[in-house]
């Protein structure tokens, strides 16, 4: 299957402003908070700088957990009054950081336009906000560099992932007690990522071994059930879309065609993108499993011996997003809010693209190989910007939710890039 030829680009990606001040040494990765208008960045420093995204600036600084540089971070979702970060170090190990969100530092976003994330000025604002943050626990059993965390959509499971080649997935049983519930090591090569299903218990990996892997929980033991194969060189990035993503309606197919694909999108459940060292992102789909027929036993029924189905699951591949960066492709990113995906890598170029319905009589329908629901739509180039960080390269990139005064809705959101540089980079897309 070959990409689709590029298209010229509509839109325009504007740098709204660089996050102040910016750190000494290379920066990995950014992660927004799930409801405050906080940016956690991973830095080779040793520390995770908390940036407001209300004035771009930073708020606080998590550091003295680490021995070596943080290569990534993760906010738990569904925490009520304290925020809790998980860290991931080339030191092979992972931390777990708390802080209360009271105190008028850090309160739920209002609409108004105050900068709640900035000190108050009072007799305390002179106090080390560090101190605020708690290094609660320290998760070892990693031989090498820990390269991604990710809690899971319930945030019940932490995933790490390290160049040890290993995938461990850990349960938190209470406040500051992990037990380790799986090591799975299924890769050939280093891992370089993980993410979680939004709504089911299902975990995908990338890897050197130009590989994504997929695991699931079998009664009390975790197993890979599909190995998705495709990419020609390393996996670096992966990520799933949101639950319901919308879809760009540009060339209209019939209601029929569209009816049908919105049918197999709902069978199938959210897709996975991933990028990779070979230049290429890529959209996989899981093929729906069959019901199973009833065998004629007396009842009428599947006797209970037999009544369990396999868990493997089949990922296959979509399509190819229009092919426009020219070296390798660090981090995809879904937005949960528009359903467009951005990318990012060592060319220094920051691409965003859309989806949209395909004219009629633009795909064969022979039926000479299996078809996914590509012929229905495809994905086009809505802007890119070259040079991004300069001459260094961009490490990740994101989704965040605008807070700041020149927001256009209350629902807009910007692209956030991470560099080499030290830099973390705010960018409003205008279509």
């Amino acid at each position: 299957m070959s990409a689709t030829i590029p298209n010229q680009p509509t839109g325009q990606l504007t740098n709204l402003s660089t996050f102040t001040p910016p750190s000494s040494s290379r920066a990995w990765l950014s992660a927004p908070h799930p409801y405050l208008p906080l940016l956690a960045t991973a830095s080779s420093d040793k520390s995770v700088r908390i940036y407001s995204l209300t004035s771009l600036t930073l708020h606080s600084t998590i550091s003295g957990g680490h021995k070596r540089s943080i290569r990534s971070c993760a906010w738990k979702p569904g925490t009520k009054g304290e925020s809790v970060l998980a860290t991931g170090s080339f030191d092979a190990s992972a931390g777990i950081w708390r802080r209360w969100d009271d105190g008028g530092l850090v309160p739920r976003p209002d609409p108004s336009e105050q900068d709640y994330t900035m000190n108050d000025g009072g007799d305390n604002a002179d106090e080390d906000e560090d101190e605020e943050w708690r290094f609660s626990v320290v998760l070892d059993g990693h031989e090498s560099e820990v390269k991604s965390v990710a809690w899971s959509a319930g945030g019940q499971f932490l995933a790490t992932c390290s160049r040890d080649k290993s995938v461990w997935i850990w349960e938190e049983m209470e406040d500051d007690n992990f037990e380790t519930i799986a090591v799975l090591q299924e890769h050939e090569g280093d891992v370089k990522c993980v993410v979680w299903h939004p709504t089911e218990e299902l975990l995908a990996s990338a890897s050197y071994d130009d590989t994504i892997r997929l695991y699931k929980e079998d009664l009390d033991d975790w197993a890979c059930v599909a190995v998705v194969k495709g990419h020609e060189s390393t996996v670096w990035a992966v990520d799933f879309e949101p639950m319901e993503s919308p879809l760009v309606v540009g060339t209209a197919g019939t209601s029929e065609r569209q009816a049908a694909q919105s049918a197999r999108r709902e069978a199938s459940g959210p897709r996975l993108v991933s990028a990779s060292d070979d230049q290429t992102i890529r959209i996989w789909q899981r093929r729906p499993k069959e019901k199973p027929s009833v065998p004629a036993t007396g009842q009428g029924k599947i006797p209970s011996i037999i009544r369990t189905g396999s868990i493997e699951e089949d990922w296959v591949q979509e399509s190819i997003l229009p092919r426009r960066h020219e070296r390798a492709v660090y981090s995809v990113a879904w937005s949960k809010q528009s359903g467009r995906i951005v990318s990012t890598g060592g060319d220094g170029k920051v691409v965003v693209y859309g989806e949209q319905w395909r004219g009629g009589g633009e795909f064969a329908t022979d039926g000479s190989e299996k078809k996914t629901g590509e012929e229905v739509t495809e994905w086009v180039v809505l802007a890119e910007t070259e040079g991004a960080h300069g001459v260094f390269e961009v490490n990740h990139v994101c989704w965040a939710k605008r807070y700041d005064k020149g927001k256009r809705a209350d629902d807009e959101e910007m692209v956030v890039t991470t560099g080499d540089d030290g830099e973390v980079k705010a960018w409003i897309l205008n279509i």
